[in-house]
């Protein structure tokens, strides 16, 4: 008999429940149905867009260094995506939007629990049904390698291949989403009103200071700076540098297109022009400046003039004018190349020019928010630069601390004898273009 009253009593339970669940499923219109299932398609299409920016990020590193290296850099690039998206899944996520309720310091430090947090139940409840919880998570966590993918360029052809994935272990899960969550979870800059509509600060700059900390402890490649000047040391393949800034440029709308967070059509197609003068013009203003500069149009400037102006837009795709944009896209190509020229008089060696993309035209283009916003939007010049100066105060020593225990523990660096060899052989025994290349052993 009680089994039987436990048998019928969970019936009713369970009846009571798909009621209610029936009852809210029928609350939605088929307008809003078709809607949802709209602006989720077009979300996880943008985060598929995101990934490929991944293959842009490989083929860019190799395309501009050393044959004997490419191995070792597409193993890298390989790497990154994978360690970045576990680790959000592990606490990332949970670190970078921890809800309300789940701040432990103030508005500094959110953490809502290891792992992901599921809401369940029905679909709609989340976010207010705009999109599910596993959209949101997949897009989100396509962003998290980015951070690091910047480092691996800035510290190619000379650091230790499990120094720099433990690097990106550590950056990716903690800091980078700690930093991200001040501003996109509702943490004490996004009181502020500091605005990083896509990640010129949160993603790019992040990334940008890692790379410096990570440059300056490794110090220059062989042969770079000699009496005091620097030598150019030619990458390997332009066609390969092509192919990955068309492939990041293409990603880019995915990156900013998705940040919409909706299928919303004039939202989404005017971030998407707003993205493309921003490249558009980064490009003419890299070419014009590189004739200024090292009176030739430099190709590879120009490529990284493209990749400048597509930085500089992200901060501000959603909020400023056509025009202002293509402005913004044009400074970051114009500033881009005595920005290259800055660093190399530094000796900060940079095989890519990742310091002067991501890091120097992260800075411009979150700035150029309060400069070219609309002035009913509410944001103003201080606060960006207060966001600009709080990331650069935290994310600077977080890398370096990171990366001067490495070396002090495990090394960062090849040796002078793996260094001269390259990388492909010595870390990875194995060459990128098999026949094709001369060793310099002396």
């Amino acid at each position: 008999m009680k089994s039987l009253s436990k048998w019928m009593l969970g019936l009713v339970f369970t009846g009571v429940a798909c009621a209610a669940h029936a009852e809210e499923a029928a609350a939605v219109t088929p307008v809003q149905e078709a809607m949802f299932a709209v602006n989720n398609l077009w979300i996880m299409g943008a985060g598929m867009l995101v990934f490929l920016m991944h293959l842009g990020f490989a083929t860019v590193e190799s395309g501009l260094c050393r044959a004997k290296n490419c191995s070792n850099i597409l193993f890298k690039n390989t790497l990154t995506p994978a360690i970045g998206f576990l680790t959000y899944a592990i606490c990332g996520f949970a670190l970078m939007y921890p809800g309300e309720a789940n701040w432990v310091v103030g508005k500094i430090l959110g953490f809502a629990g290891i792992g992901l947090h599921n809401p369940g139940g029905n679909p709609y409840s989340y976010n207010h049904g705009n999109y599910t919880y596993w959209t949101d998570f997949f897009f989100q966590g396509m962003f998290a390698a980015t951070a690091a993918t910047i480092v691996s360029g800035a510290v190619a052809e000379r650091v230790k291949v499990h120094a720099y994935l433990l690097f990106t272990v550590v950056y990716v899960a903690l800091v980078y989403p700690i930093l991200g969550s001040w501003g996109w979870g509702s943490g004490w800059l996004a009181d502020l009103k500091f605005h990083d509509f896509a990640g010129s600060t949160f993603v790019h700059s992040v990334g940008g200071w890692g790379a410096l900390a990570g440059i300056i402890l490794l110090g220059p490649r062989l042969g770079k700076y000699v009496n005091g000047k620097a030598v150019a040391i030619m990458g390997h393949s332009m066609p390969l540098a092509t192919i990955g800034v068309f492939c990041l440029w293409l990603g880019w709308f995915g990156f900013n297109g998705g940040s919409i967070l909706s299928a919303d059509p004039e939202k989404v197609s005017y971030v998407l022009i707003t993205t493309m003068f921003g490249a558009c013009a980064g490009i003419i203003g890299a070419m014009f400046s590189s004739y200024v500069f090292i009176h030739k149009p430099d190709v590879s400037m120009t490529l990284n003039g493209c990749l400048a102006g597509l930085v500089a837009i992200t901060a501000g795709a959603d909020c400023v004018s056509p025009l202002a944009s293509i402005i913004i896209g044009l400074v970051g190509g114009v500033i881009v190349v005595p920005s290259v020229l800055f660093f190399d008089k530094m000796q900060l060696d940079d095989p890519v020019g990742a310091l002067s993309v991501h890091l120097v035209n992260g800075i411009w283009g979150t700035l150029a928010v309060g400069i070219f916003a609309a002035a009913d939007s509410g944001f103003t010049f201080t606060s960006q630069l207060i966001g600009v100066l709080a990331i650069g105060a935290t994310a600077f020593p977080c890398a370096w601390v990171i990366f001067y225990v490495l070396k002090k523990t495990i090394g960062i660096r090849v040796t002078t004898e793996e260094e001269l060899r390259g990388l492909d052989v010595e870390e990875h025994g194995a060459e990128a273009y098999p026949g094709f290349q001369i060793f310099i052993t002396q």
